[in-house]
């Protein structure tokens, strides 16, 4: 498969990654990729830039090195409320909302918060991307999460440094990719990137996509001009 867009990377104004916008739009360059989502970390967590630097993200030109480039976060998921750590003026100047759970800052106690969790997250209408959903130890029900998912448009990740670390078990995103395939629910495949080598690396979920015959159609940064209907029809003003 080849992926046009990586809508999930961070640089090292999220202190445990280690390259600059420059650098991760440069080894995009050379992978064939046209859209990254710079997707810094949010205040709560711990190793997160100061919020100026995600309200600043506007100074950036649209395109780095040829790329194009998302200016948006990696938002927290805060509280079983579906609280964000952004407010929703800076939400609505961004081009990219990922939200994500992490343990540092709340992790549901058990399948029923988690939903619950999600659930309550999905009302908010500046969030794109629902972030590494198959993280942690808590089991759920795939397939009411991809229903949730796609009734409220959002995309679900299948995020590849999750996966490399062991964050995610194998057995939740298989399972996740087999409920996505059964109600049609869109999903984007990201590499988390932390270092500009890894912009663009998907192959161990991809494997896992190619070996459940995994719909191409459902797969929303493989298609550029899908992924950019899908941006434009929720943030007309942007130049793309």
């Amino acid at each position: 498969m080849k992926y046009e867009a990586d809508l999930h990377t961070h640089t090292l104004a999220s202190t445990h990654a280690y390259s600059t916008i420059m650098e991760n739009c440069r080894s995009a360059v050379q992978k064939g990729i046209k859209i990254i989502a710079m997707t810094d970390h949010a205040p709560m967590e711990p190793d997160s830039p100061h919020i100026w630097h995600i309200e600043n993200l506007g100074i950036l030109p649209d395109k780095i090195e040829g790329v194009r480039v998302l200016k948006g976060v990696e938002a927290n998921i805060c509280n079983s409320n579906g609280t964000l750590d952004i407010s929703e003026r800076v939400l609505s100047r961004l081009e990219w909302v990922a939200a994500s759970l992490h343990s540092p800052v709340f992790w549901p106690e058990n399948s029923k918060e988690l939903f619950d969790t999600y659930k309550k997250v999905c009302l908010n209408i500046h969030i794109d991307l629902i972030g590494h959903p198959t993280t942690g130890d808590i089991d759920y029900n795939a397939d009411d999460l991809a229903k949730l998912f796609k009734e409220y448009d959002k995309l679900v990740e299948l995020n590849e440094a999750s996966l490399l670390s062991g964050r995610t078990k194998r057995d939740k995103i298989v399972d996740l990719i087999k409920a996505c395939k059964k109600y049609e629910t869109p999903v984007a495949v990201d590499s988390d990137a932390h270092f500009c080598y890894n912009i663009g690396e998907v192959k161990n979920v991809e494997k896992l996509l190619d070996e459940l015959d995994f719909p191409e159609k459902l797969i929303i940064n493989k298609d550029l001009e899908k992924l950019k209907e899908r941006i434009k029809n929720k943030r007309p003003w942007i130049e793309l």
